[in-house]
């Protein structure tokens, strides 16, 4: 077996800091690919290459070499940048007794009394009149701006028979400070130093500010904000520059969405044509015809990379008694009769197959019959490009809380398995 190897997860640490937002990990992402020499694509500079197309918080990128071809298969590697959190209303500014807050949203599927007494930033991205348009700007402050403060257990009768019951409309707010506050508007011209009336609009989301790191004895922990599913994201990417260096028979493609959390339809959701129109780049650059491509998708392969539940140590009766997943057990396979997950026998073979050739451990994962499936891009994508899919990830607990652990040696292993699948 492969030597297990924290580093790769320790290193990951800096990403997922860097990443509040979707936003910002397409820039993270974009920031590493580009110091390994990827560009964006150029039609007329011919198929060779290490290219990608960005937009918001999606990014495609793939490498095509000199014995690449019209019939060369795809090995293609999804994820998604996005994670459940609280992103701020369009007129986001309340005040309640004198106290200033901001109206938020619930992103996706969260684990609301993560986001209690925490301190919370703010990022983003802002849409600022330039002229006759407007141009898409960044904000990340790491000031701990927000605090959503629990109702203390005195003044709650229902604690302890019914435990904590939030609702997300009334509970949910976020302070921000004391008497007469900016306008959020006024806040974001501020940090953007342009005037209010210049702030036309924004997606702007608060994200704990804990630092990533490595926990428990010998670090056997990774405890991240984003883990899902950012840690799949940065790992991939890392794979694909692996590949880069060492391209095999197959053409590389990593593929990182937005939206996952909430369905994956948008224009940089699995569910949506972003990823095949830079596939038909791909063929197009190659001059492929159609014959070509049908043979080319049925030999291809995506891994749809994605967390998946350890079995806890305090609710064990809630996973599949036959299918135990251990943090740090290397690269886990997701398989789901009703099709939450796209594995079939066949992507799952392809998978397993370079875990072995990259030695390293892997676990198999159902969910439990009588308790609801969770779903990923794997379907959608299955769907959408009518090519093979594996459902694959690493293990993590507090899924789609604030703040969500996994194994610090299941990276450097699913970096490994992700580096030989790509190859083909």
């Amino acid at each position: 077996m492969r030597a297990p190897d924290p580093s790769v997860a320790a290193a990951i640490c800096v990403d997922l800091d860097s990443s509040p937002t979707p936003y910002h990990a397409v820039e993270t992402v974009r920031a590493h690919l580009e110091a390994a020499g990827f560009r964006p694509f150029a039609a007329d500079e011919g198929p060779v290459g290490r290219w990608f197309y960005a937009d918001g918080g999606g990014i495609i990128a793939w490498v095509v070499a000199e014995h690449h071809d019209a019939s060369s298969p795809l090995r293609i590697v999804g994820a998604h940048t996005d994670s459940p959190n609280l992103r701020i209303k369009p007129q986001p500014d309340v005040s309640t007794l004198g106290v200033a807050q901001l109206g938020v949203e619930v992103y996706g599927g969260a684990l609301t009394n993560s986001w209690l007494d925490r301190d919370l930033g703010l990022a983003g991205r802002v849409a600022v009149r330039s002229g006759d348009g407007v141009q898409i700007r960044l904000v990340r402050d790491d000031r701990p701006l927000l605090r959503v403060p629990q109702l203390a257990i005195h003044l709650d009768g229902e604690f302890r028979s019914s435990g904590l019951n939030l609702n997300r409309q009334r509970h949910m707010v976020p302070m921000w400070g004391l008497g007469e506050a900016v306008t959020f508007r006024e806040y974001l011209a501020d940090q953007l130093s342009v005037g209010a009336d210049e702030v036309v609009s924004w997606e702007m989301m608060a994200h704990d500010l804990s630092p990533a790191g490595l926990a428990g004895l010998d670090d056997a922990f990774l405890v991240s904000s984003r883990l899902d599913n950012q840690l799949s994201c940065f790992v991939a990417t890392r794979s694909l520059l692996d590949v880069a260096d060492a391209p095999g028979d197959a053409i590389a493609v990593l593929a990182l969405f937005d939206h996952e959390e909430v369905g994956s339809v948008s224009t940089t959701g699995a569910a949506s044509p972003f990823l095949r129109r830079q596939i038909e780049r791909i063929w197009a650059s190659l001059e492929a015809d159609l014959e070509a491509t049908i043979a080319a998708s049925s030999a291809s392969l995506v891994i749809s990379a994605d967390g998946a539940h350890a079995t806890h140590p305090n609710y064990v009766d809630r996973h599949e008694p036959d299918h135990r997943i251990a943090l740090n057990g290397g690269p886990v396979v997701k398989i789901n009769a009703n099709q939450r997950y796209a594995t079939d026998a066949t992507s799952q073979a392809a998978f397993e197959l370079a875990c072995r050739e990259a030695e390293v451990p892997v676990q198999r994962f159902v969910s439990r019959t009588d308790l609801a499936c969770g779903s990923t891009i794997g379907p959608a994508t299955a769907g959408e490009l009518g090519i093979g899919v594996v459902d694959a990830g690493m293990a993590q607990l507090a899924m789609h809380s604030a703040r969500e652990t996994a194994g610090s040696l299941d990276p450097c292993w699913f970096q490994a398995a992700l580096s030989v699948a790509l190859r083909g």
